[in-house]
């Protein structure tokens, strides 16, 4: 056994690597984007608050008011005139119309700030009338009676032209009524920004003949908010 000098203390231990830490890095918040994560989530908590309040007004008023829709129908037509000359396409035309606005709401006014009354043949206008603005209360029925006479420019083509010659040959027409509104809803005291309605009404009118009265159906009107 060789004789040793010094003891033995075994492998030598590599010294400890050192570790340098970073500030600002790792799970650390950035200041800016905390600052914009924490706006955000303020909007949309604001946002999505006044949602529900808009809903829960909504909810309530509906469950006061219980709005129902306006109706609109056409009464009583009459024509005496309905000539169209194929030599100046002019239309001669004298037609007067009832037309009856049942308002059935328990708690909500309209104002009619204006109204214009278009009479329509196969999609042509034909002539137009400004009709008086009125008031209409709650739970109230009121009438228009737009006339329409006189002669107008209309250009039909051939088909129109053929179906103008069959319902003449009837003694009944197809005609159509526009009515283009503007108008203010009040409840209580609160009175809304102006709406613009249009309502059409297509209806079939028989040609008088001699002052011999004829029947006219009541037809209803489509309303279109």
């Amino acid at each position: 056994m060789s004789n040793l000098n010094g003891a033995y203390y075994g492998p030598s231990i590599p010294p400890p690597s050192k570790s340098y830490h970073r500030h600002g890095r790792g799970s650390s918040c950035n200041p800016c984007s905390c600052l914009f994560g924490c706006l955000c989530n303020c909007i949309f908590q604001i946002i999505f608050t006044i949602l529900i309040v808009l809903g829960v007004i909504a909810l309530v008023l509906w469950l006061v008011l219980r709005p129902n829709k306006v109706k609109f129908y056409v009464t009583d037509a009459t024509l005496t005139q309905f000539d169209y000359s194929t030599t100046n396409n002019t239309l001669y035309y004298d037609l007067a119309l009832n037309v009856t606005i049942r308002n059935p709401n328990k708690r909500i006014g309209i104002y009619y700030d204006s109204i214009e009354a278009r009479g329509m043949y196969q999609g042509q206008r034909f002539t137009s009338q400004n009709l008086e603005r009125f008031y209409q209360g709650h739970k109230n029925t009121s009438y228009l009676h737009p006339v329409f006479k006189g002669q107008n420019l209309v250009l039909l083509g051939e088909r129109e032209k053929t179906n103008y010659n069959n319902e003449k040959n009837l003694g009944i027409y197809e005609m159509e009524m526009k009515l283009y509104m503007r108008i203010r809803l009040k409840i209580g005291w609160i009175k809304t920004h102006k709406i613009k309605p249009k309502i059409e009404c297509d209806f079939k009118v028989p040609l008088e003949a001699n002052g011999r009265s004829v029947n006219f159906e009541e037809t209803r009107c489509h309303l279109d908010w």
